[in-house]
């Protein structure tokens, strides 16, 4: 079984063939619509989603069987014919072409696995159990769904402000310190729809040391200097390593 090296990939603009019409090719085409792929699919047959979104527009379809050469200028390809003699010479001309391909259900003719994807804003979490169990991936991506711990996602638009903020500024902020700032309270104020707050409060905390928060009535749990924050603990709060 091999190792799969996790990365997620800009398909904006580029090619995708898709060879196969059926109900999972027309799951895969949803997502790689939202990712501003262009595809083609190749198939005698298609499901009605497929038809429908051909008719306007958001993909190429040709209506026949898989030749070859038709992964020609492909960046990625997908079979999902069922068909294990045609996937093997899908497969085959991947490998001529250096196209990444996801076979589905025959994992050993795979180079790369769609994983099991749980999005909540601009933040995704892909699982893969490296295609031993889907069911398994499925099951981890329905509790993951309604996990508490993906409401920290509603901050991603304050602390993107914030990194870029800090690149503005030519600014370099221990990684632990940001995470120190990173609190429910500032949550609790991107949630309630005070962002600018937020990332005023975040910026504040980021950047200041623990005096002037003291002497400003703000927290004083965080360390001194910016410098001082260190991922084996906080030297401000109680049981971290001494300074």
């Amino acid at each position: 079984m091999p190792i799969y090296y996790p990365v997620y990939l800009n398909l904006e603009g580029k090619l995708c063939v898709i060879i196969g019409g059926g109900g999972v090719a027309e799951g895969k085409i949803a997502k790689l619509l939202e990712s501003g792929a262009r595809i083609t699919l190749i198939s005698p047959d298609a499901t009605p989603f497929i038809q429908a979104a051909a008719e306007r527009g958001e993909l190429e379809w040709r209506q026949r069987k898989y030749q070859p050469g038709d992964l020609a200028g492909a960046f990625i390809g997908v079979a999902a014919t069922n068909v294990h003699a045609v996937s093997l010479q899908i497969f085959e001309e991947a490998e001529e072409r250096g196209v990444l391909l996801n076979v589905v259900d025959d994992t050993p003719l795979c180079t790369f696995i769609a994983p099991s994807i749980v999005k909540r804003g601009p933040v995704t979490l892909a699982i893969s159990t490296g295609g031993t169990s889907p069911a398994l991936a499925r099951k981890l991506r329905e509790t993951l769904a309604g996990s508490p711990a993906l409401e920290w996602t509603d901050l991603a638009g304050v602390l993107s402000r914030a990194r870029q903020e800090v690149k503005n500024r030519g600014l370099a902020v221990d990684p632990q310190r940001w995470q120190c700032c990173i609190t429910p309270n500032l949550l609790e104020l991107a949630q309630t729809g005070r962002e600018k707050e937020a990332l005023t409060a975040f910026m504040s905390d980021l950047l200041a040391d623990a005096s002037a928060n003291v002497s400003g009535g703000g927290r004083a749990d965080l360390c001194p200097n910016v410098d001082r924050c260190r991922p084996e603990g906080c030297p401000a709060k109680p049981g971290g390593p001494a300074c």
